[in-house]
């Protein structure tokens, strides 16, 4: 069995700035329904093509009245109108509204025409076809008028905009079906490794089951991207390099798990600079130290170790931000903020800085690893802090600066 040693190691934020800088963020575009755009980027400018409202509508049930009529109204001096009508959300009253009249109104109706305020039934008393009103209204009380959420031809989207619930709901309210927005990045997935089935499978002896697709699958979706996993491909370098470029050749990014380290079948150190420009082979990390990255083009593959702990942690803190880059997603993914420790850090040691995983509750924060080939180590991680080489360990109640995992990439608060 034979061994390639790595060569200089690069440290840790210099290889995500090379990764961050060799990824291009997508440009393809697609027009998509407002009901399916949720998590979207915006690709276009949208401007209102319709006010919003389009009527003089009423903002509460009640009673559609001339506010002149009622100014002397009083609780011990109320004043009768007579009822005319009545209009639902969907009905418009014909005719116009004449003095001493008064039209019941749904939230939502139209403002019959002559009328121009609306006088809510817990400030009235009905009896019949008369209705008494105790408090006096102004022009345009309790109305809606045209226009006044949304102009006709108001910009409510610019390019780059994250397209979310309310802004969506806007767009759908002027009458605009679709959106054209930025396609999702095709991420391809990719194990390698002559040991790994996929779930499912029956093994035979010193056979595995692959479980970095299912957490990568979830990373990449979290990160806006389309992720395209793969079956495991075998141990065998030419098998290995079809598959890599066919998964290229149809993908923005390819992400490669195993083979990555120095080992006589670890592969992907040599296909890489074959099939494009290394970027850097080997990070000055724990864990994730082998670790890979190439250009082709303007499309990237990065390569990640087999180990689950190892794999997931480095999606977080260094694949994750070059894959929101890429779906011109907003942040890397997590957010700053500083945290006291509840149970004490290591040194990460010299020459090689150090990731560690932690569970997170309001400022207070527990390392939960358990070594690089446990996926337990991140199954209750919310946040991680990345310690430089040579720094040193985080006493019990030291604080230190922690990165909060967005929803998506974080693990379940209940875990």
């Amino acid at each position: 069995m034979q061994a390639h040693l790595f060569g200089r190691l690069t440290p840790a934020l210099a290889a995500r700035r090379r990764l961050l800088e060799a990824v291009r963020p997508i440009e393809r575009t697609e027009e998509i329904a407002v009901e399916r755009a949720a998590g979207r980027v915006a690709a276009e400018t949208v401007r209102a093509p319709a006010a919003v409202p389009g009527f003089a509508r009423a903002d509460w049930d009640g009673y559609a009245i001339r506010s002149a009529d009622v100014r002397s109204a009083r609780a011990d001096r109320p004043v009768a109108l007579r009822v005319v009508g009545e209009v639902f959300a969907e009905s418009r009253f014909r005719g116009r509204l004449r003095p001493g009249e008064a039209v019941a109104i749904a939230t939502g109706g139209a403002l019959p025409r002559g009328s121009d305020s609306v006088v809510i039934f817990e400030e009235s008393e009905r009896s019949g076809a008369t209705v008494r009103m105790y408090a006096p209204a102004r022009p345009g009380d309790r109305v809606a008028a045209v226009g006044s959420d949304i102009a006709r031809g108001e910009t409510l989207v610019r390019p780059g905009t994250l397209l979310g619930p309310a802004l969506l709901g806007a767009i759908a309210a002027t009458g605009r079906g679709s959106v054209r927005a930025f396609a999702r990045p095709i991420v391809t997935v990719l194990p390698n490794g002559t040991e790994l089935r996929s779930p499912g499978a029956r093994l035979r002896a010193g056979e595995i089951y692959e479980s970095n697709n299912a957490s990568l699958v979830a990373a990449i979706a979290a990160c806006g991207a389309e992720p395209r996993p793969l079956a495991p491909v075998p141990d065998d370098p030419r098998a290995l390099e079809r598959a890599l470029r066919a998964a290229l050749a149809a993908s923005d990014l390819v992400v490669a798990t195993g083979g990555s380290s120095v080992g006589e079948r670890d592969h992907l150190p040599r296909l890489f600079p074959k099939i494009g420009r290394l970027l850097f082979h080997g990070i000055a990390v724990r864990p994730g130290k082998p670790t890979l990255a190439a250009t082709a083009g303007r499309k990237v593959l990065l390569g990640l170790p087999g180990h689950p702990s190892s794999c997931l942690l480095n999606m977080f803190w260094l694949g994750a931000p070059a894959l929101r880059r890429l779906a011109r997603q907003p942040g890397p993914g997590w957010t700053s903020r500083r945290a006291r420790v509840v149970r004490a850090i290591p040194p990460p040691g010299q020459g090689l800085a150090r990731v560690v995983p932690l569970r997170r509750l309001g400022d207070r924060v527990w390392p939960t690893w358990r070594g690089s080939a446990a996926i337990t180590s991140l199954t209750a991680a919310t946040a991680f802090a990345l310690l430089p080489a040579g720094a040193p360990g985080i006493r019990a109640g030291g604080t230190l600066t922690v990165f909060a995992l967005e929803p998506g990439l974080a693990a379940s608060p209940n875990v």
